[in-house]
């Protein structure tokens, strides 16, 4: 089956699983067995800004304003919303909103959750730094104020959860849990109350999380007929895909592409395909003097703009598409996907290969012989994430980079390359989905520079930095003249692509496995909102 048939039969998945609407509720209530390649890594809502670890989260905690199956924007705790003023958002609140232990829903738990994203442990602080206040108008009314004008900021705080401010004071985790320190005691990262649709019902990390369906959810319309979920993280792919076909597992995620075809053929079970709105890109450390992990001493090779552009050379972009993940990935030549607003092929189209060139340049950068420098990858974070570190490091040992591979699971990966005392890596693996599915997005966090004070280049873990790129992401963050905005955006991507700033590699697909009987909406940003789950 081609990939353009896989897409097609993924779209007409998704809307059976939205026709089945409100009647589905009527079905008989079921529970539904899940497995993903790791483990959320939290609880807490604002410990890691990590899609995975966010979207399982987002069936128990919920924001202002969510998304829809097709990543429109949709009323959540916030019925409405307006932008009286360019620095001001003014969210008027659901009345008879409880949390899951019963405490009503009000504006003090939005400045509170505001003010708790905002704790040195938390993650989100590029959330919550978007607000230069938050004022409570009365108990079911907020004022957000903005220290610029913000034209997408109910996109933007999507992903920022309201917590309980009674119960967080009552547990003692007012701050967030820094999942990269040593707060692993924080009572939210194992214990959670929010007022989604599932309660969490039992937490044992890495090996089984159970949720149960909470009776009092504000929203009675849904689709689910689900009551209990078991999720199971399995590591390996194989066992993984065993399970599903055994039957022990109605929902898997993701499938190795090199296995759609086996599920395709496989009676009682089928593959879910699609184009993800995630980039997956090389980074490396530009900022340190000397580099923390290579035979280089002295001095920082990736300080070189030659030696970055002999890095990008060296990789075969489509190759690694082609022979890792079986042509079902798009390759690309920014740090945006296709379904992002912003994304310009343009400046996405994937650098031209020339290893010849590579050696060349590292010569002139004073490396003939090349240098040995240590990637971080993780190996069950995204698709193939480890195969395609491998083949990185095959085509760079070819050009005289000779790479020691650090693959890990994603909780050591990210406890390592976001430490709190410093970015620990030389050069990286990562994944991103820009939560606010807008450019603004991803130029803030992986491209502007590092500022503690404005939380921008929180994920930019090389430390990659041109003031004209700063001075752009501003500009694009205020603007609300789309034409002007695009071509500033256009700009910024341009200069990146210009400095070798990363090495991007493709726009990673969308591949789950479902049994036969389960619908579920697959969104563009991966992530399985339960709401929409259907169990026959």
């Amino acid at each position: 089956m081609t990939l353009t048939s896989k897409l097609l039969r993924s779209a007409a998945a998704v809307a059976l699983a939205a026709a089945v609407g409100a009647g589905a509720v009527a079905a008989e209530a079921a529970t539904l067995r899940w497995s993903y390649q790791g483990d959320a890594t939290t609880m807490d809502p604002h410990g890691l800004n990590e899609t995975f670890t966010l979207g399982f989260q987002g069936n128990i905690y919920e924001p202002l304003v969510g998304y829809d199956k097709d990543l429109k924007l949709t009323p959540m705790l916030a019925e409405r919303w307006e932008n009286p003023e360019p620095n001001k958002w003014v969210f008027h609140l659901r009345k008879d909103v409880t949390f899951h232990n019963g405490n009503p829903f009000t504006a003090d738990d939005v400045i509170f959750s505001w003010q708790r994203s905002l704790t040195e442990g938390s993650d989100m602080k590029g959330y919550g730094a978007k607000a230069e206040a938050v004022n409570k108008i009365d108990d079911h009314t907020v004022e957000v104020v903005t220290k610029s004008p913000n034209p997408i900021l109910p996109r933007e705080w999507v992903f920022l959860y309201m917590m309980d401010k009674e119960w967080s004071e009552a547990n003692n985790t007012t701050e967030a849990t820094n999942v990269k320190g040593s707060n692993q005691g924080n009572h939210a990262n194992l214990h959670a109350n929010g007022t989604g649709p599932f309660m969490l019902a039992e937490r044992q990390p890495d090996v089984k999380t159970t949720l149960k369906r909470f009776a009092d959810y504000w929203d009675k319309g849904i689709a689910t007929n689900v009551t209990d979920v078991v999720f199971t993280p399995v590591t390996q792919p194989a066992t993984r895909v065993a399970a599903l076909l055994s039957g022990e597992m109605d929902v898997i995620q993701p499938v190795p592409v090199q296995d759609w075809d086996r599920l395709e053929k496989a009676p009682g079970v089928k593959p879910l395909t699609g184009a993800e709105a995630r980039s997956i890109f090389i980074g490396m450390d530009q900022d340190r003097d000397e580099l923390k992990y290579s035979s280089v001493k002295g001095k920082n090779p990736f300080k070189d703009a030659r030696v970055r552009e002999a890095v990008v050379r060296a990789v075969d972009v489509k190759a690694i598409d082609e022979k890792i993940m079986r042509g079902a990935a798009e390759p690309l030549g920014s740090l945006l996907a296709g379904p992002i607003n912003g994304f310009d092929a343009s400046f996405g189209t994937p650098y031209e290969p020339d290893p010849e060139k590579s050696k060349k340049l590292l010569a002139e950068a004073g490396y003939p012989n090349g240098f040995t420098v240590t990637l971080d990858c993780p190996n069950d974070r995204y698709v193939n994430d480890e195969k395609v570190c491998q083949a990185v490091a095959g085509m760079l040992a070819r050009v005289g980079i000779k790479v020691d591979l650090l693959a890990q699971t994603k909780g050591k990966y990210f406890g390592k390359v976001l430490a709190q005392a410093g970015y620990d890596t030389s050069m990286y693996l990562l994944g991103w989905t820009p939560s606010s599915i807008d450019a603004h997005n991803s130029l803030l966090n992986l491209a502007a520079c590092r500022n503690k004070d404005t939380q921008a280049g929180l994920f930019n873990l090389g430390g990659y930095c041109n003031p004209k790129v700063d001075e752009l992401t501003h500009k694009v963050g205020s603007e609300t003249d789309q034409a002007k905005r695009n071509a500033m955006i256009k700009e910024a991507f341009e200069i990146v692509r210009d400095d070798y700033g990363y090495l991007p590699l493709h726009a990673q697909p969308l591949s789950w496995g479902v049994r036969e009987g389960v619908e579920v909406v697959q969104r563009a940003d991966d992530v399985l909102d339960l709401r929409s789950a259907v169990v026959k």
